[in-house]
C-alpha cells in the first residue's frame, strides 16, 4: 500500500479486508502480478495531471497493480463465464499488488494453458497494448515495422506479434540488449547509442514508438509516404507527460499523407483471450526477467525504473 505519492519507498505491507465482488465481478486469488510503467507513474502521481483523477494530495486507491493472474475464488451474481476454481488472468483497475482482487468479468480471460501464472501475468497490460497498437497501425504481411523500445514489456510483445502478422521487424534498443531483441524475433536491431533510426528516410511502413526520444518531424521522415506512426508512452513534461506530444500528432495528422495515431490502450478481456490463443499456438512467448516476492514489491518497482530490464518483472504472491 501507499498513503502518499513518491518513489518505491512509499510502498509498505499492510493488512486490508478481502474485497467483496460486485454482481458483475470475479474475485481472484492473485498468484502473480506484473510490474508496469503505469504502476510506477501512479505510484509517483506523474504526470501531475493524473492526480485530478487519482487524488490531488494522496492516491484515492492506495494499492497499485493491474496485471494479475490467479484463481477465481468467488463470483458475483451476474457472472456467467467463470466459476470458482478457474485459472484466469485479468487487467484490474489497480489493487493487484495484493492477495485478492475483484475484477469485472469483461476484463477477465482464461489463462493460456501453456504457461504458469507468473508468465500469464507478464502478458496483461504489455501484451494488450502491443496488440492494440499494431491493430491501430493496420500492420499486415510484407510491411516493415520498427519498434522503438523493443527490449521492454510492450516492445517485446510488439516485436513478436508483428512477426506473427508476417511483417519484417526492426527493433531499437540499447546495444547490450540486442541479443535479447533478436531472440524474441526481430529481423534487425538498431543500437540507439550508435545509430539513429530516423536517418533511414522512407524505410518503415509502421513505426511503433514507445520511447518518444525524437521530435515528431524526424520520426515522420523514417516513414514511407503513407506509413503509420503509433505513439504510446514517453515521459514528457512533469505536468502533462506525453499528452502534449500525442495532441500534436493528432493536430498534424489530417494535413499529411502519413497517419499519426496516438494509442490509448484499453482493458479488454477479448484481447486477453486472443493473446492466450497466440501464446498457446506458439506465436508469442512471455519473457520474464526476474520474479520478486510480494514483500519486495518496492525493489521490483525500483528495478523497473532502473531501465535494466529485459522483458517483464513479476511479483509472486
Amino acid at each position: 500500500m501507499q498513503h502518499r505519492y513518491g518513489g518505491p519507498e512509499v510502498l509498505a505491507l499492510a493488512e486490508v479486508d478481502t474485497p467483496t465482488p460486485a454482481a458483475d465481478e470475479v474475485l481472484i486469488r492473485v498468484e502473480a502480478v506484473a510490474v508496469s510503467m503505469g504502476d510506477v507513474l501512479l505510484m509517483r502521481g506523474e504526470p501531475r495531471a493524473v492526480r485530478l483523477a487519482f487524488g490531488l494530495r494522496r492516491p484515492r486507491r492506495p494499492i497499485i497493480g493491474r496485471d494479475v493472474a490467479g484463481e477465481v475464488v468467488a463470483v458475483g451474481t451476474a457472472v456467467t463465464r467463470f466459476a470458482v476454481g478457474d485459472a484466469v488472468f485479468a487487467e484490474s483497475d489497480q489493487g493487484g499488488f495484493a492477495e485478492f482482487v475483484a475484477v469485472a468479468e469483461r476484463f477477465v480471460a482464461e489463462r493460456p494453458a501453456s504457461v504458469d501464472a507468473v508468465h500469464a501475468a507478464a502478458v496483461v497490460v504489455s501484451g494488450t497494448t502491443a496488440l492494440q497498437g499494431l491493430r491501430l497501425a493496420g500492420a499486415r504481411p510484407g510491411q516493415h515495422v520498427l519498434v522503438n523500445g523493443a527490449s521492454g514489456g510492450v516492445g517485446g510483445f510488439a516485436v513478436q506479434l508483428a512477426k506473427a502478422l508476417g511483417t519484417e521487424v526492426t527493433g531499437v534498443s540499447r546495444g547490450a540488449k540486442a541479443e535479447h531483441v533478436r531472440a524474441i524475433g526481430a529481423d534487425h536491431v538498431i543500437d540507439y547509442t550508435a545509430e539513429d533510426f530516423t536517418a533511414n528516410a522512407g524505410r518503415y511502413d509502421v513505426v511503433f514508438d514507445l520511447v518518444a526520444d525524437h521530435p515528431l518531424g524526424r520520426v515522420r521522415r523514417s516513414l514511407t509516404p503513407r506509413g503509420t506512426l503509433v505513439l504510446s508512452s514517453g515521459r514528457g513534461g512533469t505536468m502533462l507527460g506525453p499528452m502534449r506530444r500525442l495532441a500534436a500528432a493528432s493536430v498534424v495528422s489530417p494535413f499529411v499523407s502519413q497517419r499519426l495515431r496516438p494509442l490509448a490502450a484499453v482493458r479488454s478481456g477479448d484481447d486477453l483471450a486472443e493473446l492466450a490463443r497466440r501464446i498457446d499456438a506458439g506465436e508469442v512467448r512471455p519473457v520474464v526477467d526476474r520474479v520478486f516476492p510480494l514483500e519486495e514489491a518496492a525493489a521490483a518497482v525500483a528495478m523497473l525504473e532502473s531501465g535494466e530490464v529485459r522483458g517483464k518483472l513479476v511479483i509472486a504472491v
